[in-house]
């Protein structure tokens, strides 16, 4: 009886060794090995992304059920209270981290030039900071006076400067907690240029996704032995994803993604590294705990927090500089200037009730045959209670519109609408992420376009139809979009050699003002300007090769 006891208490002290080596062995973890006993130190890491100015609670869209609805979250105050919170689930174990675009999208943010978010900034209790591919809004100088005040370390290891090639700010930082040392690397998108109206960065240089970042990847995390490497970049989901199977990642442990505005609620494992993006407009906190064992990396866990005000109450101090800095601007801003009955918002890849009333107003305006307006996320829902029309205020104008520029008008042909058209479905939806731009559709008035998103380049188009014609080659259409600053004069929103070009002496938001004060209450819907069957009416991310849904 005694050998048979002996032989079992080997078993059992071989069998705990094996499940404690393969624990340690197991560096990027799982939810199955996250709660081990062994575990001596959890160390957490909290994410927020894009905020865009925006200062307070606010309507959020939710896909549940296949429904959408809508719910108050966000506020920076109420950020605060989270943070507060979780920190002291985990004192002096935690780490805040911002992916950057903070300083634009909100009226609030572009009257003041992005300063009204400074000093609430600096007393959020964030450790680390990037610069997004919005930052660059106001120009590099207020740029950098803006985010070197944070009073926090602030790193971009691809933004210089033009002249000397100097960088903007560090590259990386190191945190160190009870011995684990865990480094941050900080990467804007490198198409900001592009991205952005090209006079937005002048002086700034950016580098790519190249052999230099590969080799600075690699020898921080030898030299500074890090225990943990962060990138944390503003790109996109679908290029996060791609550089988290990349080889510049074989040293990286995570990828925290921002730009897109994606919800992920469970981290998206590369090739090398896991890959998570939080929402945006201050409306989610993202939570990722490590657990390590003897300084070694052996599981995570990872979720998603709503910022719910019912839950996370202002912060007395933050909620007193968000009212402090609004004041000189808030009488404007919170002026009524029109009333919907229906929801108004933009989080759908193809078609969206927002960009619909901006694009009637637009045609309305300037009589063209076709208005466009930019695809992307922005803009907080507008949200009729009780039966009632809801009120939009110019706040609300700057979080849809959040650049107000001169609206451009010109002529091209079908030939030239149609090729541009089939480019702008593949920046959208590329089945190579190199090749994205943005993830989003461009939206229009005028015409109705049907699609299929699963052909390949070029032969997306099935049908176009203006004026209830269908559209022809060597037909001159008018069209309208906004001015770019920088851009060439026969360019109307990324489509070249337009012809009898017209630039106005009226803004986009002026337009939108006028229309809604002799249209009001209006009631924008989804009415098939763009359909692709593939997709359906309810298209909210399209990220390919993932099991990821937009919630």
């Amino acid at each position: 009886m005694e050998t048979i006891i002996n032989k079992l208490s080997k078993s059992l002290f071989l069998i705990g060794i094996m499940a404690l080596t393969f624990a340690c062995n197991n560096k990027s973890g799982n939810k199955e090995n996250s709660t081990a006993k062994s575990d001596t130190l959890s160390i957490t890491i909290l994410q927020t992304a894009d905020i865009h100015g925006q200062l307070d609670p606010h309507p959020e869209l939710f896909w549940e059920n296949e429904e959408i609805k809508f719910k108050t979250r966000g506020g920076v105050a109420n950020i605060k209270t989270l943070f507060e919170k979780e920190k002291a689930k985990n004192p002096n174990r935690t780490l805040i981290v911002d992916g950057g675009d903070l300083i634009q999208g909100s009226g609030y943010a572009a009257l003041s030039e992005g300063q009204v978010m400074s000093d609430i900034i600096s007393k959020m209790g964030y450790d680390v900071i990037i610069p997004g591919n919005w930052e660059v809004v106001y120009g590099k100088e207020i740029m950098m006076n803006v985010m070197n005040s944070y009073n926090t370390d602030v790193i971009a290891q691809n933004m210089y400067h033009e002249e000397t090639k100097e960088n903007l700010f560090p590259a990386y930082t190191v945190k160190e907690i009870e011995g684990v040392r865990i480094g941050f690397i900080g990467i804007n998108d490198p198409a900001v240029p592009i991205r952005q109206n090209p006079i937005f960065s002048e002086g700034i240089a950016f580098s790519g996704l190249n052999a230099d970042l590969k080799k600075m990847v690699d020898e921080t995390k030898e030299k500074e032995n890090i225990d943990v490497l962060f990138l944390v970049t503003h790109l996109g989901v679908f290029k996060q994803l791609e550089l988290a199977s990349n080889p510049i990642s074989e040293h990286v442990d995570y990828v925290l993604g921002n730009d897109t505005h994606e919800r992920v609620r469970e981290p998206i494992q590369g090739k090398y590294a896991k890959v998570t993006e939080p929402g945006a407009f201050g409306s989610f906190v993202g939570k990722l705990t490590l657990h390590f064992v003897e300084g070694e990396l052996v599981g995570d866990d990872y979720e998603l927090l709503d910022v719910d005000p019912e839950v996370y109450a202002a912060d007395e101090e933050i909620q007193a500089l968000v009212d402090k800095n609004k004041a000189p601007y808030k009488e404007n801003l919170e002026t009524v200037i029109g009333y919907t009955s229906t929801p108004v918002y933009r989080y759908l890849t193809v078609e969206n009730p927002m960009d619909n009333m901006i694009t009637d107003a637009a045609r309305w305006k300037t009589g063209v045959d076709i208005a466009i307006s930019n695809g992307f996320r922005f803009g907080n829902p507008i949200v009729p209670e009780n039966g009632k029309p809801a009120p939009i205020t110019r706040a609300n104008l700057w979080n849809i519109l959040p650049v107000n520029e001169p609206v451009k008008t010109g002529k091209a042909t079908g030939k030239q609408i149609k090729e541009w058209l089939e480019q702008e479905m593949h920046n959208a939806f590329a089945k190579e992420p190199s090749d994205r731009f943005g993830g989003w559709l461009v939206r229009f008035s005028g015409m109705e376009v049907k699609f299929n998103v699963e052909n390949e380049k070029g032969n997306r188009i099935e049908s176009i139809t203006v004026k209830g014609q269908p559209m022809q080659d060597d037909q001159y259409y008018s069209i309208s979009a906004c001015l770019r600053p920088g851009d060439p004069l026969d360019r109307l929103c990324r489509m070249d050699g337009v012809t009898d070009v017209d630039t106005k002496e009226y803004t986009i938001h002026e337009v939108v003002e006028e229309y809604l004060a002799e249209n009001s209450p209006i009631a924008p819907k989804l009415d098939g300007r763009a359909y692709s069957d593939a997709l359906g009416t309810y298209s909210f991310s399209t990220v390919p090769s993932t099991n990821y849904v937009f919630q």
